[in-house]
C-alpha cells in the first residue's frame, strides 16, 4: 500500500487523527507541544491552536468546537475559542492520553503517568454533563479505543502489555464487560499504541517502534501491514471525501539526532489513499 506525506511537520508527539467531516478536516495534536492542528487535504492548508496544557486528544463537538483531554482533565473549546472545564481532576504527574466518542456521543478519556509506571493511568466515561465514570483504573498508558460497526465490541489498548484487548459492550448503556486478549504484538515488532475500526469491523493500529501499522481482521487474524518512513508511529484514522485515506500521525520525541536524519518523515501525517472504508467519527455531544 502506497503511503504519501500529508503535511510536513516535526511534531515531538503527533497523535489522535479525528477527520472533521462538517469541516472536511483532519484535527490532530502534538502532544507535549500543547498544540491541537488541523489540516485541510483540500488545500494543503493547516492551522493550529495552543492549549494551556498537554493536550492528549482533541474531538469534534457537535454544536461546534472540540472537546480536549488535557492534563488536569476534560475541557471544551467554543468555535469561537471561549474555553471551560467539562471534567476537571488534576493527579500530580498523570495527563490525558488518547480519546474516542462513543456512538451515543459520550467521551472515552484515557490518562497515563509521565513516567508510565503501571497502574498509574485510568479509563473514563465522560457523559455530556461532566460526570465521569469509571471504567478501568489500573492501566499503565490507556491509548487506542475504538468500537465494532454495530458497537457491540469494544477494542483497547494498554500499550505496554503489546496488546489489542476486546470488550463486549452495551451500545444502550456505554458498558463494557468480559475484557479479553484479540491480538498480542510479538517483541520486537513494536507496541500497539492508537487504533480505528474500518466498516468491514477490521482493526488497524499503530505500532510504536515499529514503523508499521497493522490490520487485524475480526477473528484477530493479521492480514495487512503498512510500513511506515518513522519509526514511532502514533495512531491512524480514516478520513477524505469518502473516508478512504488511511491518515497516520508520527513522532519524533526520544529520537537521537542520528534517527531524525534517518527519518526526514518522523513527525509529520502521513496518509495512505484507498486503504480502505472507514466509518464516520460521531461528535462530542456536550
Amino acid at each position: 500500500m502506497a503511503i504519501e506525506l500529508a503535511f510536513k511537520a516535526d511534531a515531538a508527539l503527533g497523535e489522535g487523527p479525528t477527520w472533521d467531516p462538517v469541516a472536511a478536516r483532519l484535527i490532530w495534536v502534538d502532544i507535549l507541544a500543547a498544540r491541537v492542528h488541523w489540516y485541510d487535504p483540500r488545500s494543503g492548508g493547516e492551522s493550529l491552536m495552543a492549549t494551556e496544557q498537554h493536550v492528549g486528544a482533541a474531538k469534534p463537538r457537535a454544536g461546534g468546537g472540540i472537546v480536549v483531554n488535557l492534563r488536569d482533565g476534560v475541557g471544551l473549546y467554543d468555535a469561537d475559542g471561549a474555553f471551560r472545564w467539562l471534567h476537571r481532576e488534576p493527579v500530580p504527574g498523570r495527563r490525558g492520553n488518547d480519546a474516542a466518542v462513543d456512538a451515543s456521543g459520550t467521551l472515552w478519556a484515557g490518562t497515563m503517568r509521565y513516567d508510565e509506571a503501571p497502574g498509574g493511568g485510568t479509563l473514563r466515561r465522560v457523559l455530556p454533563d461532566g460526570t465521569a465514570v469509571p471504567v478501568l483504573d489500573d492501566v499503565a498508558v490507556s491509548n487506542g479505543t475504538d468500537w465494532s460497526p454495530d458497537g457491540t465490541l469494544m477494542y483497547y489498548v494498554d500499550s505496554p502489555t503489546r496488546r489489542v484487548d476486546v470488550f463486549d459492550a452495551d451500545p444502550g448503556t456505554g458498558e463494557v464487560r468480559k475484557r479479553r486478549t484479540f491480538a498480542t504484538v510479538e517483541d520486537g515488532a513494536g507496541f500497539p499504541d492508537g487504533l480505528t475500526v474500518d466498516a468491514d469491523g477490521c482493526v488497524w493500529v499503530a505500532l510504536w517502534d515499529g514503523s508499521a501499522v497493522r490490520r487485524y481482521t475480526p477473528r484477530g487474524k493479521l492480514d495487512r501491514v503498512v510500513e511506515v518512513p518513522a519509526g514511532r508511529p502514533t495512531a491512524c484514522a480514516f478520513g477524505g471525501p469518502q473516508l478512504t485515506d488511511l491518515y497516520i500521525t508520527t513522532a519524533t520525541t526520544g529520537l537521537d539526532e542520528r534517527a531524525l536524519a534517518e527519518q526526514p518523515l518522523a513527525g509529520s501525517v502521513l496518509v495512505v489513499p484507498d486503504a480502505g472504508q472507514g466509518m464516520p467519527d460521531v461528535p462530542f455531544a456536550g
